[in-house]
């Protein structure tokens, strides 16, 4: 009975340090761009993703990452390239990167904008806006997101949905796959963030389960 009673109180401790680390671990955040406005709507999505991935309380690092389905590819580009509404008052942005594995695209550059709509959802406070047109788009944005009014406690609470609802945008060229610079869009328009929210399944959340599972068995055999 002894045995039993010590072998619990690991499994208890090992149950509490998975609760401790699972707090304390980062957990990336990622969200589909799978809602499309009416110029694009037509095309399947999702057309892409938004993953915030919290590297302190105050910074964040964030990438926009474009999708290809059903033969098309749809890759960030011109005015309101990517956006998001940040839950912080003020923040700022660095290491601004455009890439495409297309071929014949000359990427950005990209600078940050002012607050402004993303057609169909809504206005964002913070904006990147790619330089020119199709040539120059992108098929992987990402920067660095700096809180300067105050810290963030998960990836998750990095973003707040603006009064349309959304809280990241995206502005697309479709293309037939693969993306070549010397082919035209087949269409341009604005994709906003819906539901799907991907967080990371790494082994601190494993330690837990097993930590948790083993432990009612234990308590059942010591009861019984």
């Amino acid at each position: 009975m002894n045995k039993i009673k010590y072998i619990a109180a690991v499994l208890i401790a090992i149950a509490g340090f998975g609760l401790q680390q699972a707090n304390a671990a980062t957990v990336p955040f990622t969200s589909l761009l799978n809602a499309g406005n009416s110029a694009v709507s037509g095309f399947t999505g999702p057309y892409g993703t938004v993953s915030i991935n919290l590297t302190s309380s105050t910074t964040a690092t964030v990438t926009f990452t474009s999708n290809t389905v059903a033969g098309n590819t749809y890759l960030f580009g011109d005015g309101g390239s990517v956006a998001l509404n940040v839950n912080a008052t003020t923040f700022s942005t660095s290491n601004i990167v455009g890439t495409n594995a297309g071929t014949g695209f000359t990427p950005g550059p990209i600078v940050q904008g002012a607050a402004g709509q993303e057609d169909g959802f809504g206005s964002f406070n913070l904006t990147l806006n790619s330089f020119d047109g199709f040539t120059h788009s992108s098929d992987t944005i990402s920067f660095i997101l700096t809180n300067t009014s105050g810290t963030w406690a998960s990836a998750a609470d990095v973003l707040v949905n603006n009064a349309n609802g959304f809280d990241a945008a995206a502005h697309i060229f479709v293309t037939s796959a693969p993306a070549n610079a010397s082919n035209s869009a087949l269409a341009t328009g604005f994709v906003g963030e819906g539901t799907g929210v991907v967080p990371d399944g790494g082994t601190t959340v494993m330690l837990l389960g097993v930590a948790l599972g083993a432990l009612g068995m234990a308590r059942r055999y010591v009861i019984s």
